[in-house]
């Protein structure tokens, strides 16, 4: 993996790793469906204007059934899973859960898409997961509903599908346009049930800055380096974010929050960069 796409993936883990604090300010009084329904209308509004002054609709309106495929099952329903997860269990918890996400890539990668996992990949998955888990494991509540874990590990599997799916329905379509299709087919699912979940009282201004910062920063920003990453290092090496997202998480907490940082967490993030590294220079052959 080249240096450029390893900051990238930096990046884009700094990004998505600050979404679980503006999840659990916004979801309790907006609603998981109406909040995701705001913040993907607003990243659509900003990625149309995006792609508005570079042109190029024709991929859009040419791959519109595939491009809402991967949106329903990359950004719709999993962002209301984890957002309906968040009333319930921590940003924590609910980021342990995320993490699962190359697990499951690696899983389908090999069972329904051909690829074979080298041992040093599989390996570096390994680690990663264990550094996820040294890193935020002290810090969950194993108490927290079977129906929000539920839904969080099934957000995770949706979005190890998606990945595959897009480098399989979508490759060589611009990074943009796979934004701009996806969202659009996302508002489209979930105009109508948004609108008849909204709550009765109006969601404060804290609340609406955070769907905002979902909108823009978490999902039109974060869509196009996500996307940009699967087409250049391929799905399952881009699905190692979800190992940066708890570390990040917790840098940010700890720098706007002020919560401590203590050694186990230095420790766990080191673990969890090393199984990042194993995972992105592990090589891997497709079986067909």
């Amino acid at each position: 993996m080249k240096v450029f796409d390893l900051a990238l993936l930096l990046l884009l883990g700094a990004i998505w790793g600050g979404s679980y604090p503006f999840l659990r300010v916004a979801s309790p009084e907006f609603g998981p469906i109406p909040l995701i329904g705001v913040r993907i209308a607003v990243a659509a509004i900003c990625a149309v204007g995006v792609l508005s002054v570079r042109g190029g609709f024709a991929p859009v309106r040419r791959h519109f059934g595939a491009l809402s495929a991967v949106g329903a099952i990359n950004s719709a329903i999993p962002f209301c899973l984890f957002a309906y997860a968040t009333l319930s269990i921590s940003a924590g918890f609910a980021a342990v859960l995320n993490a699962t996400v190359p697990l499951f890539g690696a899983v389908l990668g090999a069972l329904c898409f051909g690829e074979r996992l080298a041992p040093l990949r599989a390996f570096g998955l390994l680690i990663g997961f264990a550094g996820v888990v040294a890193l935020v494991g002290h810090k969950l509540s194993f108490g927290a509903p079977s129906l929000a874990i539920a839904a969080g590990f099934s957000a995770a599997f949706l979005y190890a599908l998606a990945a595959h799916l897009t480098k399989r329905w979508l490759h060589g379509v611009e990074p943009l346009a796979i934004t701009v299709g996806s969202l659009l087919g996302s508002c489209v699912l979930l105009a109508v049930p948004a609108l008849l979940t909204w709550p009765t009282e109006m969601p404060s201004a804290r609340a609406w800055v955070a769907a905002l910062v979902l909108g823009v920063l978490s999902t039109t920003v974060a869509y196009l380096l996500y996307f940009h990453l699967i087409r250049s290092v391929g799905a399952t090496r881009s699905m190692i974010v979800t190992y940066l997202i708890p570390a990040f998480a917790l840098f940010w907490g700890a720098l706007f929050l002020g919560e401590p940082i203590g050694l186990d967490v230095v420790l766990g993030a080191g673990v969890i960069l090393l199984g990042t590294g194993l995972v992105a220079r592990g090589t891997s052959k497709a079986a067909r």
